[in-house]
């Protein structure tokens, strides 16, 4: 393992490979696309990923692959190996030529035709679930993936505040919406990190709402929940704002929202317990009677998926940790009438927490000329 510990992409395969020693395995299996990407560096829709416990990385590919799969290669040290008939026999001649015995698999994500497929045609070899470890694994962040995290980041932001020179009344929510994600791709987003929320006036109460064909009305709140993504990594960020006025009702909410986000931030460390992180946030809305309209959790964990590993939720048995990236979202939602979330991404690291996110938080009432927000 030792001649490519300096290649910063590969301590992916190290760190795997030690997961597989801790299991007493001989080797992991995967075949979800998020675990493949942690070690190979891009996401193919299809292919096999096998490492050893000795940190041998393989990666199992069709026709279609070959080429970026090698590419790739070049950085991560993984083989790449071509299939001829189908990926489960090209997987069998590893097994065989490794003495793999003992498999770890992803239990919690294989299809039943995968798992039927592979264990009949391993049939000498002993299939241990992985459950949530390699997740755990993931969820602990190397400073390579904080900086393409803080690039995917740069892309949202820069978007947003050039989507906010078309926000005016009488564009409905479906053109915006479309415009920001035209922007994020222009701007060097790979895809974008979900789905985008853009939603306007009575709309905002809805948190998951879909953008609609209702048109940006003077008084209206805008809620924009969006992400980009660079080399896989996603970033999220939703900010609220207001078109030309807002009642006092209106900015009272913000402010007792973004007190709210604020607390959660604060109490956010390694070591904490999510479940508590939660609870700082949520007893400052509850303090004024607003509890009853926060509708979800109060962040979850983000890097290769959107939502990935642990969330802050008060059911949650989760602990923050160190290499950990947390959104923290708190919202109020009042039916048919208004809604507001404040969301940001904090990495935890070695030396404190650290907020990703750095577009003003302030309540900005938007009269179509340009605000400078950063």
């Amino acid at each position: 393992m030792s001649k490519k510990v300096g290649n910063k992409m590969y301590i992916n395969i190290e760190k795997v490979a030690k997961l597989v020693n801790d299991k007493k395995c001989d080797a992991i299996i995967l075949f979800n696309e998020s675990n493949m990407h942690y070690i190979c560096s891009f996401s193919p829709s299809e292919g096999v990923i096998i490492v050893t416990k000795g940190a041998s990385a393989y990666h199992i590919v069709d026709s279609r692959y070959t080429e970026i799969a090698q590419i790739n290669a070049q950085k991560t040290g993984v083989k790449v190996i071509e299939i001829k008939t189908s990926f489960s026999d090209t997987a069998k001649e590893i097994i065989e030529k490794e003495n793999i015995k003992k498999l770890l698999y992803e239990n919690e994500t294989i299809s039943l035709l995968q798992y039927k497929t592979y264990t009949q045609k391993f049939s000498g070899c002993e299939f241990v679930e992985l459950n949530h470890e390699l997740m755990l694994l993931r969820n602990k962040k190397e400073p390579f993936e904080i900086e393409l995290m803080k690039e995917a980041n740069n892309i949202a932001e820069k978007s947003f505040l050039e989507l906010l020179n078309e926000v005016k009344a009488g564009k409905t929510e479906k053109e915006l919406a479309s415009l920001f994600d035209y922007i994020m791709a222009k701007n060097g987003s790979e895809k974008v990190s979900f789905d985008t929320i853009l939603l306007t006036g009575t709309h905002t109460s809805m948190p998951p709402g879909t953008p609609s064909d209702r048109k940006v009305q003077a008084g209206d709140f805008v809620l924009f929940d969006f992400g980009a993504t660079y080399m896989g990594y996603h970033s999220d960020m939703t900010r609220t704002i207001a078109i030309d006025h807002a009642t006092d009702e209106m900015e009272e909410a913000y402010e007792l929202v973004l007190k709210s986000q604020l607390e959660g931030i604060k109490a956010l460390s390694s070591g904490q317990k999510c479940a508590d992180v939660y609870q700082k946030a949520y007893d400052v809305l509850d303090k004024k009677d607003m509890a009853k309209y926060f509708r979800h959790s109060l962040g979850h964990g983000v890097g290769l998926d959107i939502h990935e590993g642990y969330n802050a939720s008060p059911r949650s048995k989760d602990t923050y940790e160190i290499g950990n990236v947390t959104s923290i979202e708190p919202g109020i939602y009042i039916p048919n009438k208004f809604g507001i979330r404040i969301e940001d991404l904090l990495y935890i690291s070695p030396r404190g927490r650290e907020n990703l996110s750095k577009i003003t938080k302030k309540l900005v009432l938007y009269r179509h000329k340009y605000t400078k927000l950063c």
